[in-house]
């Protein structure tokens, strides 16, 4: 089956009807249901499934061992993500091994296509999260005690998965396997002019956690110069973010969380979410330096307190430069690139060799509903992705 015809197989699985697009996250039903899909598709090819101690799904082409060639990506999304951000890199992984073996070709060395979880960290707020875990770049006990919107914890989430959260933590077995990782994945710009390309970095980048506190008070009743609202500082933080990302650096605020979040009431605790990107990390913590002054600055001139927690953070990825134009040269001169998005390929790269391949966005959008890649590039994709998996297995 193609890459599109996959796609189309979970086309309605966690379509969002308020957002748009698609919600699907770590351990919740809809990503549970893909999981089952995902796992159901590998043994119709006749892979050999399992799932690691950290809720990862690998489905084996030969006997798991060392020096294997992995590829594969997540099925999780962002809150109203769109189709192709992650999923299109496993359902090109499956329709890949359906090329090879068409064509009767039989892997030297050991072959997987793994799922990560919660990549997005759209749920549980920290990304890239099984990658994570399973090289030890997050305490296995803060990771448990991670938390969702509605208060449920990361281990209740498994507990109710059927799984045991106990087990999570560092995979040494899991790394040492690892010949190799390339990731394909929808390019999330519009740096790529043509159909497929090979990444070259990844921007530094993390998330950080404002609480504003004020005092609660009514709306009405409250005089302006007797508040201590939050959301004042607040709002001072999104103009900040934007003020201080220039030079190439970007600064987002994608989500704010009053309390209590009455329209008639004055929030007496706002919490403020802020990506932050640059080219490497010194650049980064210099944004997010400025973007803190700013905001204690504003929180003082309103009367209120704040507090900043960072959440996540990753320092600038270099690809394996001969993984990269070895892959590039086998793939007849495609073009490096560099990337503002973070992924599991990067988190790996501290501990094996990773490479990613992208697939052409015509029009650069991702993380939302209008995300796209056309029919005739995600096949290009795919055929990269099986020139690239049988030349690394040979």
């Amino acid at each position: 089956m193609t890459a599109t015809g996959l796609l189309a197989a979970i086309a309605d699985v966690g379509a969002d009807r308020t957002r748009g697009g698609y919600s699907r996250h770590g351990f919740d039903r809809v990503e549970l249901e893909l999981r089952e899909w995902f796992i159901a598709e590998a043994r119709r090819r006749g892979l050999d499934v399992e799932t690691d101690r950290n809720g990862n799904i690998w489905a084996w082409w030969g006997k798991p061992g060392p020096d294997a060639v992995i590829t594969g990506s997540h099925l999780d999304s962002v809150p109203g993500g769109g189709a192709f951000d992650g999923p299109l890199g496993v359902v090109s992984a499956l329709a890949a091994v359906d090329v090879l073996r068409a064509k009767g070709f039989v892997p030297r060395k050991p072959l997987a296509v793994v799922v990560f979880v919660e990549e997005e960290g759209g749920r549980f707020g920290v990304p890239c999260l099984g990658s994570r875990l399973i090289t030890g770049a997050i305490d296995p006990d803060r990771a448990r005690s991670l938390v969702d919107p509605d208060g449920i914890s990361l281990a209740d989430a498994i507990r109710a998965a059927g799984a045991d959260p106990s087990t999570l933590g560092p995979d040494e077995e899991a790394l040492t396997r690892i010949g190799c990782f390339v990731e394909l994945h929808v390019e999330q710009g519009r740096g790529l002019t043509v159909p497929v390309g090979v990444a070259s970095s990844i921007l530094a980048h993390g998330r950080w956690r404002f609480t504003f506190t004020g005092e609660g008070n009514h709306a009405g009743a409250t005089l302006m110069q007797d508040r201590r609202d939050p959301m004042v500082p607040a709002a001072s933080l999104v103009l900040a973010a934007r003020k201080a990302a220039v030079g190439g650096a970007r600064a987002t605020v994608g989500r704010i969380m009053p309390v209590p979040g009455g329209t008639n009431v004055i929030a007496s605790e706002v919490n403020v979410w802020l990506d932050a990107r640059a080219a490497d990390d010194a650049t980064t913590k210099s944004v997010v330096a400025e973007i803190q002054a700013l905001a204690r600055q504003a929180a003082a001139e309103e009367g209120c307190g704040v507090r900043v927690t960072q959440e996540s953070y990753g320092d600038t990825v270099v690809f394996d430069e001969v993984l990269r134009d070895d892959l590039s040269t086998v793939l007849g001169g495609v073009p490096a690139l560099p990337t503002g998005a973070g992924h599991d390929a990067g988190i790996l790269a501290s501990r094996v060799p990773t490479a990613m391949l992208f697939v052409r966005n015509p029009t650069g959008v991702s993380h939302a509903p209008e995300e796209y890649a056309e029919p005739d590039d995600c096949e290009a994709g795919v055929a990269a992705l099986a020139t690239t998996l049988e030349h690394l297995t040979s």
